[in-house]
């Protein structure tokens, strides 16, 4: 069964693009075929990063989003990557509804994933039990991230009745290791992939190239429990 990852946490600064990059690259590193899409037209930074696999979507423009299908039925043996903007939730919803988007994936063979990334202030947790309350069919999952870059406790969110209906769910919750800041800026003013970071002499020290494998090793471990 294939796979759609929308890669979403409706508030801006949460992650949403770092995590779809990083699974980018767990795809990329485990040879598994993928076709990345990013909604983001204000930063690009999914597509900026992994151009090669990544292509502009506008949401809010039905056409645009239909190209995701489209993709879909043209490369059938591909999963599919999505980096959703912030506040994306209502267009998105919208199209998702008029368009029967989830009964149609589930027609093609493809499991819908649905990724919340989170920090650890009350507003994540809010729109997190939004989501949950917006789609109730069966066949969707829910992935939560927990971003150790963007909080240091999520106890609040752990004791919450939003983590009782996740767990609910069958929500999986894993956690984004924090990345040193200093290198993080460095690959955004580089351009880098993750992947270039790690083993390019030219781009980065024999000690930050250590670092981002360590850290990759560390978020691939949480996202090998995707299965």
């Amino acid at each position: 069964m294939g796979k759609v990852h929308f890669i979403g946490g409706e508030k801006g600064g949460v992650g949403k693009s770092m995590t779809a990059r990083v699974l980018a690259q767990y795809y990329i590193d485990n040879n598994q075929a993928f076709l990345g899409f990013d909604c983001d037209a204000s930063h690009g930074t999914f597509s900026r990063f992994y151009n090669e696999f990544a292509s502009p979507i506008l949401i809010g423009e039905e056409d645009s989003l239909d190209g995701m299908l489209a993709a879909i039925e043209e490369y059938p043996d591909r999963d599919l990557i999505i980096d959703l903007a912030a506040q994306a939730a209502q267009p998105l919803g919208k199209w998702i509804k008029e368009t029967d988007v989830f009964g149609l994936l589930d027609e093609m063979g493809y499991q819908v994933c649905l990724w919340h990334v989170m920090d650890d202030g009350a507003d994540s947790v809010t729109l997190l039990d939004n989501l949950l309350d917006r789609y109730t069919q069966p066949s969707v999952d829910f992935v939560v991230v927990q971003n150790l870059g963007r909080g240091s406790d999520f106890s609040r969110f752990q004791k919450s009745e939003t983590f009782k209906k996740a767990m609910s769910r069958d929500a999986l919750i894993i956690e984004l290791p924090k990345l040193q800041s200093k290198l993080t800026q460095k690959i955004d003013f580089n351009n880098s992939s993750f992947w270039a970071v790690a083993n390019d002499k030219s781009i980065m020290n024999i000690a930050e190239r250590q670092r981002m494998k360590v850290w990759l090793r560390n978020t691939y471990e949480q996202l090998a429990q995707l299965g």
